[in-house]
């Protein structure tokens, strides 16, 4: 099986936040740099993050894309991203996760990337959740069906998506609003 490219969609305003969660820092890491290294250490390669209402250096990132249309929501970041990698990479699959998850963990990315399914999703207790696996097959029309803030989610809900359970290993809740003090 071939090494999955890695895609974090960072690109957001944090408009429930306060303020855009890519820079925010948690246990000492910002979110966007900890994005990075979960989906490194869960084996994917190259790692793209798109950026958009904040726009910094992610050292560890392979390309940094920036998205002018940030505003316009989550799908438009993923286009950029998977435009980005289709022009830039011969990668089959991509693991696309938000930069939002701070328990996502490595071992929950390389669950993910061991599965040999078309389109695959994490799942916690059954719920599916991100990260998302998605074939090269599949990028064009799905960069299709996107719009707005809901991303892949119509796509694959119309196709079959491998769940892949990593509950036991990680959390899928985002970050919606500022940890307490």
């Amino acid at each position: 099986m071939t090494p999955a490219a890695g895609l974090v969609l960072a690109a957001g305003q944090g408009r429930r936040f306060g303020q855009p969660k890519a820079p925010v820092v948690i246990d000492g890491e910002r979110l966007v740099d900890r994005a990075v290294r979960v989906l490194r250490e869960g084996g994917c390669d190259p790692i793209v993050v798109v950026l958009g209402a904040w726009v910094g250096d992610v050292p560890e990132a392979d390309d940094l894309v920036s998205n002018e249309m940030w505003n316009e929501g989550m799908g438009s970041s993923l286009c950029a991203g998977l435009r980005h990698l289709l022009d830039s990479t011969t990668a089959t699959r991509v693991v696309v996760t938000l930069v939002d998850l701070p328990g996502l963990t490595g071992e929950a990315v390389a669950r993910l990337v061991a599965s040999p399914a078309e389109l695959a999703a994490a799942s916690y207790d059954g719920v599916r959740g991100h990260p998302v696996m998605i074939n090269r097959n599949h990028w064009d029309a799905l960069m299709l069906t996107v719009s707005g803030d809901s991303g892949a989610r119509r796509y694959l809900d119309q196709h079959d998506v491998t769940l892949v359970e990593v509950g036991d290993v990680a959390s899928g809740d985002d970050l919606d609003e500022p940890l307490a003090d």
